[in-house]
């Protein structure tokens, strides 16, 4: 059984924004040790067991889905455009083809997405390697560049002004399948959630509550992050109502199929809560 607080781990990106805000609001942050980083730190943080409960890539998930419990009815994805989720390019994807293209190393499910979806539905093999990810940076060594997050959401609205090609890849999933993207889900260790079900639980409500609230009061979400933020508040409230912060059947369809074309054929097992 565990002694201590719930150790649990918080994407600082702004598509997570909203499933915290509440969190703060109602000082449920109190009863919860909280790490801050980016989901590839956290994702390895989560599997390796220096976290008990935290979102965690729809892809790490499903590779590691004998050590982890889904949590119920939470996630980050869309249903269409995501806009934060992007592969910017500087030729046509036609021509992608043995062209190099770089990958942001905090994303692993949305590189995946990027290269099923460049090689089975455009019919091109680029050359890919993963560095940091700045977009600039990126496009020096490579003619395309896949990002997420606030890097993604400022490529939304800048690249095309600067003769870049924006793909939302939430976009391009929903036209090749039908089906919402999932990006990331929250879970819990295994043996965690079976020794500590009534934390877990709570954990759970907590985050449920959050996002609840933070949706029901967006333009004041909104508000206090453009306080901090290059974006303003409308563009900010925009991108939180395009997310999807949910889990139920259409959504498990869509992590169905994604695992089913990435050859992971894994089914979700959802935290008792």
């Amino acid at each position: 059984m565990a002694t201590g607080r719930p150790r649990v781990g918080h994407i600082q990106f702004l598509n997570c924004l909203p499933i915290y805000w509440g969190l703060v609001r109602d000082g449920a942050l109190l009863d919860v040790e909280l790490t801050k980083d980016t989901p590839d730190r956290l994702n390895d943080m989560l599997i390796a067991g220096e976290l008990d409960v935290g979102a965690i890539s729809l892809v790490e998930y499903l590779r590691h889905a004998d050590d982890l419990v889904v949590l119920p009815d939470i996630a980050v994805g869309s249903d269409g455009p995501v806009l934060s989720v992007n592969l910017v390019s500087q030729v046509p994807l036609a021509d992608l083809d043995g062209r190099r293209v770089a990958l942001g190393s905090t994303s692993r499910t949305s590189v995946l997405l990027a290269r099923m979806w460049l090689e089975q539905v455009h019919g091109v093999r680029p050359e890919y390697f993963t560095c940091p990810p700045d977009l600039t940076s990126m496009l020096l060594e490579a003619d395309a560049a896949v990002v997420i997050g606030d890097t993604a959401l400022r490529a939304t609205y800048d690249a095309p002004r600067l003769g870049l090609q924006v793909h939302d890849l939430g976009a391009a999933w929903k036209s090749w399948t039908g089906l919402p993207m999932v990006f990331a889900v929250w879970a819990a260790r295994r043996s965690y959630a079976e020794a500590n079900p009534g934390l877990v639980k709570d954990v759970h409500a907590a985050f449920v509550r959050s996002r609840d609230d933070a949706l029901a009061h967006v333009e004041d979400v909104a508000a206090t992050a453009a306080r901090w933020e290059v974006f303003d508040a409308a563009t900010l409230a925009t991108y939180f109502r395009t997310l999807d912060f949910s889990l139920g059947a259409r959504q498990v369809e869509g992590v169905r199929e994604f695992a089913r074309r990435a050859g992971l054929p894994v089914e979700p097992v959802f935290a008792a809560v």
